[in-house]
């Protein structure tokens, strides 16, 4: 298997999944096939929907005399008339529904294998959400050791070992770093489909994060039963790969139709608010009319139409810059869904988001609810002020919010003060020589706040002038003071770290500004060129003399990602630095941070900019994990 990071929002990732029949784009949608009654053919499905995969039951077809010989004699591709990857599962599902079922977790394994499956699954203990904490953990190690015994007889199929645990977070980390550490490809993350049933989606989250802040970033992580488009932004924002339904059939039998929104009952529709092309070609009095096996297959189409539109609408968003745009959305159409995203506003689980969150976005941040204010990129900027700010004065004066860039309006207050000048924004307090970063000036929020989010900038205000001893004044005190410099200065340390600024500028100074916007373009420190201003996001490029800079002044690993010897010779020319290649890497690094590219002797060889974090630099076999800009003569 291969499985390589294309793009990214934070954790949101589109990947591409290779295997011996397919090459799938992630995230994906699995529509489950049942192979005792199938509603869709799967060529069909393949021809609509340009379907690539699909999962169906092994432990169905084992059980069926003539299902079991057929796909023995001419294997589940055959069995299903479909030429893509497809994924089974084992029975787990059947043995909570059921009861315990009488299969061999090893034989059914084993017939997976036989068959001819993709990607197979072990039959792993289903816990539920009202298992006691001894039950759950008896189950939980003997999924554990089925996964290793399973992976001994697997051959050269793709191996799915769930992640267990129930509503105990230590069970379900404990689990997820078991098998992080075996030599699985796939981790479904299961029990939850009782969680989703019921709209516990806070209890969902939480399941998924105590789940996926274990796993190696390098596995495909996939969420059992993930059905309902609703659930589908926040799944992927945290991190899930590969989801499969089976609700589009399921509901489709008892007349009720997905929407992004929900779910309707056919019988309370007076219109089809959609326009796939079930819906644009008949109307409600004709879809109830219809004979029942009819109307089954075609809201079952309709179905699959609305699912497989928001996995593509999501992955448009991830390649924008746009997941948490869609997750408020979504949330401010459910309060169960509302409820879910206040289970990210723990601190905890904001540093591991924001470990993951790129630098900078391609679109603008946009304003949908209460949660916007607790997104990873701004709890980094928040973050970033309190422990990268390096006030010039103790004295600040703080001006109310207006026109983007801030400095249009405040520049020549600021150049005539000694004081600081901090604007009022609705991300908290901005000094204005930051007015341009991401993301300060590409943000749109309403011009009347909600008062939750009001509260949290106050509080951002409060800890600000506490932790600095500033002291508020209404006047700034008349001074001499150059935005530019400045701009840079407080960039810099924002940026790479406090004190860099005092590092890359120790010597004469020289701009080159825009003729058109009057924007910085160009740093020069002594004649040479070490920075480059950026003018989508307000940060800078690292040149190589910059490098120079910073790899004289700091230690290892500061700044460095360092690489193999074998590959020194490829980052000389000018390629780029694979993740196989990579020793280590600075813990510090963010996605789209700049970076040194180093060898094992901190011999500066380029400087890059980083796709991936160090876990997942360290985590991936395939794959760029740094972009090389400009090589050391």
């Amino acid at each position: 298997m291969r499985f390589e990071l294309k793009e990214r929002d934070g954790l949101a990732r589109i990947c591409i999944l290779e295997t011996k029949h397919a090459k799938i784009e992630t995230p994906a949608l699995l529509p489950v096939i049942n192979p005792n009654k199938i509603l869709i053919e799967p060529k069909e499905l393949k021809r609509l929907f340009n379907l690539k995969i699909l999962i169906t039951n092994s432990y169905i077809i084992y059980r069926s005399d003539r299902l079991r010989e057929d796909a023995l004699e001419r294997g589940i591709h055959e069995l299903l008339d479909f030429d893509g990857a497809i994924m089974t599962d084992s029975g787990t599902f059947q043995s909570y529904v059921y009861g315990d079922i009488d299969i061999d977790p090893l034989e059914i394994v084993d017939f997976q294998r036989r068959i001819g499956s993709d990607i197979g699954t072990i039959l792993d203990l289903f816990v539920t959400p009202d298992d006691s904490y001894p039950k759950a953990r008896k189950k939980v190690k003997e999924t554990l050791k089925r996964a290793r015994e399973s992976l001994r007889i697997r051959g050269e199929m793709i191996l799915s070992c769930p992640i267990q645990g129930g509503l105990y977070d230590d069970l379900r980390s404990y689990c997820a770093r078991e098998i992080s550490g075996m030599d699985c490809e796939v981790t479904p993350i299961g029990g939850v489909v009782p969680l989703m049933e019921n709209q516990r989606y806070a209890e969902l989250v939480k399941v998924i994060i105590s789940s996926r802040m274990h796993l190696s970033p390098s596995k495909v992580v996939h969420l059992f039963g993930a059905g309902h488009p609703i659930i589908f932004p926040i799944a992927i924002a945290l991190g899930v790969d590969l989801l499969d339904s089976a609700s589009y059939a399921k509901y489709a039998r008892d007349d009720r139709m997905i929407f992004p929104w929900g779910t309707e009952k056919l019988q309370d529709l007076k219109e089809l608010p959609c326009n796939c092309p079930v819906c644009a070609r008949t109307d409600v009095k004709d879809l109830l009319e219809m004979e029942k096996e009819e109307r089954e297959r075609r809201l079952a189409l309709h179905n699959l139409y609305v699912c497989f539109s928001e996995i593509r609408r999501i992955k448009n968003a991830i390649r924008d810059g746009e997941i948490w745009e869609i997750v408020e959305e979504k949330a401010s159409q459910n309060p169960m869904l509302m409820d879910a995203l206040r289970e990210l506003r723990d601190e905890r689980i904001k540093e591991w988001l924001e470990r993951f969150e790129n630098l900078s976005k391609r679109s603008a941040l946009f304003y949908r609810n209460t949660h916007t204010l607790h997104r990873p990129v701004i709890y980094r900027y928040q973050r970033r002020l309190l422990e990268r700010y390096v006030p010039r004065s103790r004295e600040v004066v703080f001006m109310e919010e207006v026109e983007k860039p801030y400095g249009k309006v405040y520049r020549k207050v600021w150049e005539g003060s000694s004081s600081e000048i901090l604007v009022d924004s609705p991300i908290g307090p901005v000094p204005l020589p930051l007015d341009e970063m991401y993301p300060i000036a590409q943000s749109v929020f309403p011009r009347s706040m909600d008062e939750e989010s009001k509260s949290s900038a106050e509080e951002l205000k409060r800890k600000l002038l506490e932790r600095f001893g500033m002291k508020p004044i209404k006047r700034p005190r008349k001074g001499k003071r150059d935005l530019d410099i400045d701009r840079i200065r407080y960039t810099l340390d924002m940026q790479f770290g406090r004190g860099v600024s005092d590092v890359l500028l120790d010597g004469e100074i020289d701009l080159v500004k825009s003729k058109t916007t009057g924007k910085i373009r160009n740093v020069y420190l002594d004649g040479r060129h070490i920075l480059s201003m950026r003018a989508h996001d307000g940060f800078f490029t690292l040149k190589i003399e910059g490098a120079r800079i910073l790899h004289n002044f700091y230690s290892p690993p500061r700044f460095r990602v360092i690489i193999e010897d074998e590959a020194i010779d490829f980052v000389r020319k000018g390629r780029n630095v694979f993740s196989r290649f990579v020793v280590d890497c600075d813990s510090r690094l963010r996605p789209f941070d700049e970076c040194l590219i180093v060898s094992k002797d901190d011999d500066l060889i380029a400087v890059g900019r980083t796709l991936l974090n160090r876990e997942e630099m360290l985590a991936f076999e395939y794959g760029v994990a740094v972009k090389t800009r400009e090589v050391l003569k």
